[in-house]
């Protein structure tokens, strides 16, 4: 039989239906409190009826009354009615009554103790506090939930389809951090953080499960923020020029304040330790003020630490954000600094530098807010600490101070030298970084010429510079560390002895008062050598970023955007105007530049190489300062570089440059750019990650992208420089009646070229020639009026042969349907991301490593007996100290040891330690400098020689962090953090010791506190080492970023994509200062619940001191071991902090360790088998079956080719772009590795012998051109093997003394960064000259005439005739007249040989593809000529 339930009895279960155990719980105890108070309220009265008849005194029983009734309103409204309250009311509520349970419960507390009864009244005031703390956890449920379901809401208010819905930053899009909407107890209690924590406890930590920052710390607000302040400060004073620090401190002198009043809270609790360690003492000695009052200050011990505690973690924590604000805004500005830098500037600030700035200075100026107060909080503490010691003794505090002062007077001058040493390190850094990055940028280069051994001596001298001057450092910095750790020991023995000679009483409370008071001092003296080096380093890194940020930017005003096209007569207009790239050089670069381009105009440039026909396009963006005359420039620029500039990311990306995708019209341009073919044959099409500069592209494919991505802008003018130069016949033909006469039919186009054929379609040419146009006029009566055109054209003629062609038919080239193109993009991307991508995800460990990173530290060069000697040095020093202070303890009272014995004894073992502290200062350096130099030279050598493959696939940014913020970390920081966390873990352990000594019966709460915290450690690494490993990734981020900016610097400005640029680089700046944020959260939130468990420790050791028996323990040993426990919070944090540091820092040899066992290429030298010196004598290349792939699972780029180049012939290679011409050239000089098949040179397989006996011994001419920073004569023999009579000799034959022999420097003419200030062809032709002078009798030209024009491309090729011409050449042409006069040509067709004869025979056989690409390049001149 069921019972049915009455409607009541289910009201009520509904009721309680809702409600949580812990808010049944809070209701029924607090209501049961509060009934109990008023049944006791009304017992009082009824009592005092009863025996007086009247109610008086009134405060005996109204007061409980009231205090019986408030408790059970508030205990049942806040625990069953807290969702009906407002969140600002529950708060009041729950912090009011837990701060008046608190009260009630103290002061009933020492009434009970004084009268030494119990009544019912002090019970209740008692059970009151764990009622008011339930009261606090039910009001912040209420918040939480609420906060949940709030968020829930939003999530299910949130459209399904949120790629089409604009989510806000902070919407439920992304997660933000707790940390934005956390209120003031959580702010306070690093309550907020707990969820990352339990996370990273329960998993490894990947970068999605980090929050974003909030909206007020993100980069984009601190840098609109720093720009509004500098903006103020114009308007405020136009003339003077604005101050950047200023500015700065204006953004964040509200939490600077803030920060500080921490501080000061921080030092006022800090010092009570000492007045209330004096007070016990003489509660020991039986002079007590007032009964229990050694209770009272045992409490008063746990309070002040408590609060010192959370103050100090305040004023970190606020420290820190103040400088990961400051680190943003400053990344952001240099960031946009580099994309303004006017040319000038950029000859001050190299690529190298500017890499130093972001990855170094700008984080060390990010540490320095964090150190900013103990500048002068150090003042303060030691200005109370000598009034304490005033107190304590008297007029010999004189000698404490004269000591002090006389540490200070030495730390000047060691001030300045370390000032001087840390400015020369970072400029010596500069240097290697400089040269670092240019070697990694061309290592391709310096592999073909077997320069890698040079260039490697060269970072290795100049790392020998900066090793002198990171020596000089380290050893100021610890000279400071011996100093200011051996203050306390002298001052202390100073003081003492003054005390002798001036009569001072020496007993227990002052001594131990001194001590305690010097043990709370060392720290912050301790660490003023980190405040002084931090210091110096931030001054120094900030005056470099000020002056970079000072530099002068490039001014083009004169291009003006989004005019009515319509009612323009010309879009370019240019009148008597002269451009110079050196503003003050007597000789313009152009002079007398007058051009008018109107709407729709097609406008050729040919000149000979070095005229300025890029000078003239850059001049048209506003690139080059004008000296004197007119330029404007109407409408949107679309500019395509004669050097390819590819982002890192898809060749989608590349394409689309940051425009909304629009299907048809990307279509559209991957047909009209040739792309289409290409994109079927990349693994994931065009969503294919691109290596970092394009790698994985041949040079044409590169070219197409750039074109591809200037024809989907859509712009009214297009700057082409020299697009086809790369390009095969037919390609370059298609995509010129395609792109140039079809897709641009409407648009202004300004083409550079050398390619002559396609000069009759112009509407008129521009022909230039030493900086200044001479002619221009349609080409038909160029030709007829310019002697000098006609050379031009007629070289071309002589070059080509074009007599042999007369019976080729012009070809027609097949179109690529729309439909298919529609297919093969749609396919591709349904394919995407489901295999390998080229380039990978950057590496980092995961989880706990142990010991093994600071193994592979101290494993270099003799670390294991440096650390050894510094560990032990530490170990004597403690022992030092415990054994002067029991000497101390034990003697203070003792009338057998005069005061004279007792002062001496405590200073020479005083005198000894400080010995010991020399030890382990210089062991600490020698351990750091002897890690650093043997962690350098693995790492040197595991980058040089790395294959070939390894620099495709990784990033430069990645590299270049890591030997230069991970190679700072190790130099500057590792070896003292390493040491300081052995010295503060083993100072921490000594006051544990010295407790347990002296109170044994500390054990049974000091055990179960330091098991919590070592497991609290342990939860804390858990997520720390997870995120620091990420902040160390995503640093890499903004560092790739900067440099690839740099790269395409003038394209981002022709494209007026700065703004969008901008944008990315402010999201990487979060990315990376998310991380970091969480993780020194992390540090406080890890220690604040250290020192809380450390306050119970030293509270409970005085409370065992007050109950147990006074004759229990001396007052000396009272005052030794309440001064270490004192000392204790401060110690185990420290040892806490230096843990965490050394923890963090030691992620760099991990990250360094990641490079260091690269696998290697073949060895340079195979002693056992070195080819004779005259190899190849003959210069015979057999090549049977060779098989190349680029990886191991890749598919074949060469499948199976056999051939013989005989000595002394001239071998063509042709094919169309991508078909593996390059690639042969490679597996030639084992770039890259056969994975079949061998390569035979005179007699000797090539895979027996050593690459440098290989390379050394084959002449080339790059496809890319590369200069090195530096001098002409440095640029042709870097090795210095040749006089300045062959270089002169060499430089004729290259059509290049005259230009040389017009610079005063001659051979001494400067060379910048990537050899900008000379043309391209210009650097081909010192390409030229470098094979020209090492002689070889294999000598490989890779498109190595593409940038050239005709007339000089005819010379060259005589000169290359007659000076190899018992040699064998091997030429990759694009250019088919290059080809014409080989002896041999060699046809390959996707990895394949497809022929191999004389070009004669191939011309004649029918479906030669020799024979279709002659008649495909002299077809593309017919068919310009048509338009």
């Amino acid at each position: 039989m069921v019972q049915k339930s009455s409607p009541r009895t289910n009201h009520i279960r509904g009721q309680f239906q809702g409600l949580s155990n812990l808010q049944i719980v809070s209701a029924i105890f607090n209501g049961c409190l509060g009934l109990v108070y008023l049944c006791l309220a009304f017992w009082i009265l009824e009592e005092n009826l009863r025996k007086t008849h009247i109610a008086l005194p009134l405060d005996q029983w109204l007061l409980v009354l009231f205090q019986g009734f408030i408790w059970l309103l508030v205990g049942l409204v806040v625990s069953l009615r807290g969702k009906q309250l407002s969140r600002g009311l529950l708060r009041l509520l729950s912090i009011l009554a837990f701060l008046l349970a608190g009260i009630v419960c103290v002061l009933s507390l020492v009434t009970a103790i004084s009268s030494q009864k119990v009544p019912v009244k002090t019970v209740l005031d008692i059970l009151s506090l764990p009622g008011a703390i339930l009261l606090l956890l039910c009001s912040y449920k209420y918040i939480y939930e609420e906060r949940e379901n709030r968020s829930n809401e939003d999530d299910l208010n949130t459209p399904l389809n949120f790629e089409a819905s604009d989510i806000s930053k902070s919407g439920s899009g992304v997660l933000v951090t707790p940390f934005a909407e956390a209120r003031f107890f959580s702010k306070i209690s690093f309550w907020w953080l707990n969820p990352l924590m339990k996370k990273g406890r329960e998993k490894t930590l990947e970068d999605e499960d980090i929050p974003k920052l909030r909206e007020a710390d993100r980069a984009e607000n601190c840098y609109l923020l720093f720009l509004e302040q500098l903006n103020k400060q114009k308007r405020a004073e136009p003339s003077s020029q604005t101050s950047i620090l200023w500015a700065i401190i204006l953004c964040h002198w509200e939490e600077i304040f803030l920060s500080g009043c921490f501080a000061v809270l921080k030092i006022v609790t800090l010092s009570m330790g000492p007045l209330l360690l004096n007070a016990f003492i003489l509660v020991a000695e039986g002079k007590e003020s007032f009964k229990y009052e050694g209770h009272l200050l045992a409490i008063s011990f746990f309070f002040s630490k408590c609060i010192e505690s959370i103050s100090q973690r305040q004023w970190y924590f606020r420290s820190r954000l103040i400088g990961l604000k400051v680190r943003s805004l400053l990344l952001a500005a240099i960031y946009n600094k580099q994309l303004r830098l006017s040319n000038s500037a950029r000859l001050m600030h190299s690529g190298g530098e500017i890499m130093n700035y972001v990855t170094v200075d700008a984080y060390r100026i990010g540490e320095f807010p964090f150190w900013f107060h103990q500048t002068w909080t150090t003042i303060l503490q030691l200005c109370l600490a000598l009034l304490i010691l005033f107190h304590a003794v008297g007029l010999a505090t004189i000698a404490a101070l004269v000591v002090i002062i006389l540490t200070v007077l030495c730390n000047v001058p060691l001030g300045k030298l370390q000032h001087k040493s840390q400015s020369k390190l970072m400029v010596s850094q500069d240097e290697r970084l400089k040269a670092s990055s240019e070697t990694l940028v061309n290592m391709k280069v310096l592999k073909l010429y077997a320069w890698e051994t040079h260039f490697k001596q060269v970072i290795e001298n100049l790392r020998k510079v900066e090793f002198k001057w990171l020596s000089a450092v380290q050893l100021d910095k610890a000279y400071h560390s011996l100093l200011f750790w051996s203050t306390p020991v002298l001052v202390s023995s100073a003081t003492f002895v003054a005390c002798y000679f001036l009569g001072v009483p020496l007993h227990a409370n002052n001594v131990f008062t001194f001590v305690a008071t010097f043990r709370l001092v060392q720290d912050p003296i301790a660490s003023i050598p980190d405040v002084i080096g931090v210091t110096i380093q931030a001054k120094v890194a900030f005056a470099r970023i000020v002056k970079f940020l000072e530099a002068p930017e490039l001014q083009s005003a004169h291009v003006q955007q989004n005019c009515n096209m319509e009612s323009m007569n010309h879009t370019i207009f240019i009148n008597s105007a002269k451009f110079s790239w050196e503003e003050n050089s007597p000789k313009p670069t152009l002079r007398n530049i007058n051009l008018e381009v109107r709407p729709g105009e097609k406008v050729a440039i040919c000149g000979e190489v070095g005229s300025g026909k890029s000078t003239l396009l850059a001049a048209i963006l506003g690139e080059v300062p004008k000296i004197q005359g007119t330029i404007k420039v109407y409408g949107k620029i679309s500019y395509v570089s004669q050097t390819a500039w590819i982002q890192s990311g898809t060749i989608q990306e590349n394409i689309l440059f940051g425009s909304a995708m629009d299907s048809d019209r990307y279509r559209e341009t991957l047909e009209r750019c040739s792309l289409v073919k290409d994109l079927e044959l990349l693994p994931f099409g065009d969503l294919t990650v691109i290596g970092e500069r394009g790698i994985n592209l041949s040079g044409g494919q590169k070219q197409r992208v750039q074109l591809a991505r200037a024809l989907y802008q859509d712009s009214d003018i297009y700057l082409l420089d020299d697009p086809f130069s790369a390009l095969d016949a037919q390609t370059a033909t298609s995509i010129f009646n395609e792109y140039v006469m079809e897709a641009l039919s409407t648009k202004t186009v300004l083409l550079v070229t050398h390619q002559v054929d396609f000069l009759p379609a112009f509407n008129s040419v521009l022909l230039m020639s030493n900086g200044e146009i001479l002619q221009e006029a349609h080409y038909q009566q160029l030709l007829a009026s310019s002697k000098v055109f006609q050379d031009l054209v007629n070289a071309h003629k002589e070059t080509a042969g074009s007599e042999r062609l007369t019976d080729f038919s012009s070809t027609h080239r097949q179109g690529t349907s729309s439909r298919e193109i529609k297919s093969t993009y749609v396919e591709k991307e349904s394919k995407a991301y489901k295999g390998d991508q080229l380039i990978k995800q950057e590496e980092r460990e995961t989880g706990d490593m142990g010991l093994k990173p600071y193994m592979q530290y101290l494993n270099q060069n003799k670390g294991f007996l440096y650390f050894f000697i510094a560990c032990l040095s530490q170990l004597l020093f403690v022992a030092a100290q415990i054994l002067q202070n029991s000497w101390m303890a034990a003697n203070i009272d003792n009338s057998n040891v005069s005061t004279l014995r007792l002062v001496l004894v405590y200073m020479v073992i005083g005198l000894a330690s400080v010995l010991f502290l020399l030890g382990r200062s210089l062991s600490t350096v020698a351990l750091g400098l002897r890690s650093s130099e043997s962690l350098f030279s693995e790492l040197l050598d595991s980058l040089f020689h790395a294959p070939m493959s390894f620099y495709d696939s990784t990033p430069l940014g990645r590299i270049l962090s890591r030997v230069s913020y991970d190679l700072s970390i190790i130099d500057l920081d590792v070896p003292f953090s390493l040491v300081f966390s052995v010295t503060s873990t083993s100072n921490a352990c000594s006051t544990l010791v010295v407790l347990a000594i002296v109170t044994w019966q500390v054990l049974f709460v000091s055990i179960p506190m330091v098991y919590l915290a070592t497991r609290l450690q342990r939860y804390y690494f858990a997520s720390a080492k997870e995120l620091m490993r990420i902040n160390g990734t995503t640093k890499s981020f903004v560092a790739n970023h900067l440099a690839e900016s740099a790269a395409g610097a003038m394209t981002i400005r022709a494209f007026d994509k700065e703004q969008q640029f901008f944008t990315k680089n402010l999201g990487l700046i979060d990315t990376n200062a998310s991380p970091f944020f969480h993780s020194f959260s992390a540090n406080e939130w890890s220690i604040q619940w250290i020192e809380i468990v450390s306050a119970a420790v030293l509270a409970s050791a005085s409370l065992c001191m007050v109950l147990l028996p006074p004759s229990t323990f001396s007052p000396g040993f009272i005052g030794m071991a309440l001064s270490y426990g004192l000392s204790l919070n401060m110690m185990l944090v420290r040892s806490i902090q230096k843990q965490c540091s050394v923890a963090n820092d030691i992620i760099s040899v991990e990250r360094l360790n990641q490079y260091m066992h690269i696998p290697s290429e073949a060895p340079e030298v195979i002693e056992g088998n070195r080819p004779p010196t005259n190899w190849p004598a003959v210069g015979n290349v057999e090549i049977q079956d060779l098989q190349v792939r680029y990886r191991p699972n890749a598919p074949l780029i060469l499948c199976g080719i056999s051939c013989t180049f005989e000595g002394g012939h001239k071998i063509g290679i042709v094919g169309r772009t991508g078909s593996g011409k390059s690639t042969l050239i490679g597996a030639l000089f084992r770039l890259v590795e056969p994975a079949g098949g061998k390569i035979i040179v005179d007699g000797i397989e090539i895979s027996s012998i050593g690459l440098h006996d290989l390379r050394s011994r084959f002449g080339i001419i790059p496809q890319d051109p590369t200069l090195f920073n530096g001098t002409l004569r440095y640029n042709l023999d870097p090795l210095c093997q040749h006089s300045d009579q062959e270089i002169w000799e060499v430089l004729g034959k290259c059509q290049l003394q005259e230009t040389v022999q017009k610079k005063e420097e001659g051979l001494d003419s400067l060379v910048v960064e990537d050899g900008s200030n000379w043309s391209m062809g210009q650097r081909q032709l010192f390409c030229l000259g470098r094979a020209l002078l090492r002689r070889s009798r294999v000598l490989v030209l890779d498109e190595a005439t593409a940038s050239i024009d005709n007339a000089t491309d005819m010379i060259l090729q005589k000169t290359i005739r007659t000076e190899f011409a018992d040699c064998t050449v091997i030429t990759v042409a694009h250019r088919i007249p290059t080809v014409m006069d080989c002896t041999m040509v060699l046809a390959i067709s996707d990895g394949k040989l497809v022929e191999y004869d004389t070009p004669v025979k191939l011309m004649k056989r029918e479906g030669s593809l020799f024979r279709q690409l002659v008649k495909e390049y002299w077809s593309h001149s017919q068919s310009a000529e048509l338009h």
